[in-house]
């Protein structure tokens, strides 16, 4: 954590700036979303980023992997607002999440030096994406493609924390899937039962776990 109490405050506003920049750019380069959301989707999108560059500051204060665990909520918030409302996880922004990332994963790695910490991370991005490959085998409708694929960079990032949290984040999303899945019914109980998307879930159930157990 930081001893300088600032800190996660600009990181907040660095956060603010930078959502509505990034869907400008996601509503450019991938035209089949439906252009920007709304100003009320823009502005809680915005909230919730602000909200997460704050918390991620004041977890890992002036840490390498920081810059790392800031991308996975920048673009983890989009990708749940997309997923939300589109049932849809596009593969650039997964791949964007996934090989910076690495990128950025490894820089912090060769600063600490930690390579035995990216070395469980790229172990548990195969794990986790494993294990959703084996759960669409067995249960089709259950997961979408989308899921698994994002799978693999949320274990990423899970397996650079430990094995731990690869393990809680994993079963985390599920447990919040579950939850989001009831709420759902509940609010559209006069309306026909749709799908939940399980992308926010999954994105949820990482960094929770990368903010209490890092």
């Amino acid at each position: 954590m930081t001893h300088w109490p600032a800190f996660p405050l600009i990181i907040a506003l660095l956060g603010l700036l930078l959502s509505p920049a990034v869907e400008l750019v996601i509503s450019r380069t991938l035209p089949r979303l439906g252009g920007l959301p709304g100003i009320k989707v823009r502005i809680t999108t915005a909230a919730l980023t602000a909200l997460l560059f704050g918390l991620l500051a004041w977890r890992f204060g002036f840490s390498p992997e920081l810059p790392a665990f800031l991308l996975l909520a920048l673009l983890g918030v989009q990708l749940s607002r997309i997923d939300f409302t589109l049932h849809l996880l596009p593969n650039r922004l997964v791949l964007l999440l996934l090989g910076g990332g690495l990128v950025l994963l490894c820089s912090s790695a060769a600063l600490t030096p930690g390579w035995p910490d990216l070395f469980r991370a790229l172990a548990g991005g195969a794990v986790l994406f494993a294990s959703y490959v084996i759960l669409k085998l067995i249960s089709p409708k259950s997961l979408g493609m989308g899921d698994v694929k994002l799978a693999a960079p949320l274990g990423l990032y899970l397996g650079y924390l430990g094995w731990q949290q690869v393990l809680f984040g994993g079963l985390l999303g599920f447990v919040v899937g579950g939850v989001l899945t009831v709420l759902m019914l509940r609010l559209r109980r006069t309306e026909k039962p749709t799908e939940t998307a399980h992308g926010p879930a999954m994105v949820i159930g990482a960094l929770s776990v990368a903010l209490v157990m890092s």
